[in-house]
């Protein structure tokens, strides 16, 4: 449990290892010259420039359009905000910027991907525009009424009040913050990860946008993780099965040669996969594969587990022996074998109100479980490379499956 939960939170290092240096390079900032300063003030400019151009290229339109928010952040910090919140016209523009950007990157991080020029990505441009108008009025009509609401004191904690975003719209962006990192920790994307360490460096330039460091560190930081997040997910469409989550088959052919000169390599098939699928259909089918693909994540033996092709996954075990691996190759096959897969009958009403009554109990549910066979090979002078090994792997797969599957040889 402690070790599937440390592999979750990885997700976070990037924009955490980023925010962190943006505080650790915050007092420096008093010693740039003034080239170095000019370069930090076109800094997020140039970050955000560089990942709307691999946003455009690898067809992401939410890193494109969080990129583009924190672009119009960072010019109106530089031209109408940077003087200070004075007047009604300021105020309204800042608790604008504050109500709005939190919501949008929380709303970026809810929807799914669906491309920069599209259809979806045009409607998505144009509903911010829709926002930003309808905000405008609202502000323009009812401000008094509404700057009361926006600025109230709900916490007696003077840290905040060093703050210039108020209280309420802090505690909605936190909100916005928990959520996205929900979503994070659900779907271990780059994306999401990337999202919200944009928006809490967005938040913590709004609570200090006057500051004359602040606004561009920040806002530099937030472009380039967005930027790197887009990287991250470009390498994840390339070397990880979209399926599974797991490390892909061209993922595997990279470890093979860094192995080094003592390594285990398993193989592992679904038995009867084919049959299980005509029988219950391919969605039952992916949700299997799911499954084993989750059990051989979490393989001991410092295992590296990758799916190979099909129904067909294969474990590195890097400075292992067969005879080291087989402990924690059974327990695999134990836990696959031992887990029951709930599956909707067909005759099970999938409307709420006609299965009201039979929901919560097991009556329109079928159970089904699944068993593998696993090949273990390890490396030597008669298997010669990795691909020998993997042959030799492959063939002990192939004995175990003629001895009567649901067993581990070597």
């Amino acid at each position: 449990m402690v070790k599937v939960t440390a592999k979750k939170t990885l997700i976070f290092s990037v924009p955490l290892a980023l925010l962190a240096a943006a505080f650790f390079m915050l007092p420096k900032l008093a010693e740039l010259t003034p080239a170095h300063r000019e370069l930090l003030l076109i800094s997020p400019y140039l970050s955000a420039m560089i990942g709307m151009f691999l946003s455009v290229h690898f067809h992401r339109g939410r890193p494109f359009t969080a990129l583009l928010l924190i672009s119009i952040l960072y010019f109106l910090s530089r031209t109408h905000l940077s003087e200070g919140i004075i007047g009604f016209d300021h105020q309204g523009l800042y608790l604008g910027l504050s109500l709005l950007l939190p919501f949008n990157f929380a709303l970026l991080a809810a929807m799914r991907e669906k491309g920069v020029f599209s259809v979806a990505g045009r409607l998505r441009l144009g509903f911010i525009l829709i926002q930003t108008a309808s905000v405008w009025l609202l502000f323009r009509h009812y401000f008094e009424e509404l700057l009361p609401l926006l600025t109230r004191k709900l916490f007696p904690f003077a840290v905040l009040d060093r703050l210039l975003l108020p209280q309420p719209l802090l505690l909605l962006a936190s909100l916005f913050i928990l959520l996205i990192a929900s979503l994070t920790v659900k779907r271990q994307l780059p994306i999401e990860s990337g999202l919200l360490g944009a928006l809490t460096a967005v938040v913590i330039t709004l609570s200090k946008i006057t500051s004359p460091d602040i606004p561009p560190l920040f806002c530099f930081a937030a472009g380039l993780i967005i930027t790197l997040s887009i990287l991250q997910d470009s390498y994840n469409m390339a070397f990880r099965d979209d399926l599974t989550g797991m490390p892909s088959r061209r993922a595997l052919n990279e470890n093979l040669h860094g192995l080094g000169r003592r390594y285990a390599v398993a193989m592992l098939d679904v038995d009867h996969f084919k049959r299980f699928n005509d029988t219950y259909g391919h969605d039952v089918g992916d949700q299997v594969l799911k499954m084993v693909a989750k059990k051989m994540m979490s393989v001991g033996g410092n295992g590296k587990a990758f799916r190979y092709g099909g129904e067909e996954f294969t474990v590195l075990f890097p400075g292992k022996r067969s005879a080291d691996a087989l402990p924690h190759l059974e327990e695999l096959r134990r836990a696959i074998e031992g887990y029951s897969l709930a599956i909707r009958n067909d005759d099970r009403p999938r409307d709420a109100k006609q299965g009201e009554g039979k929901r919560g109990s097991k009556s329109g549910l079928t159970e089904v479980s699944v068993t593998i066979s696993i090949g273990v090979a390890e490396s030597g002078e008669r298997q010669g490379g990795p691909a020998e090994v993997m042959k030799a792997a492959d063939k002990a797969l192939y004995r175990a499956k003629s001895k009567g599957r649901n067993q581990v040889c070597s």
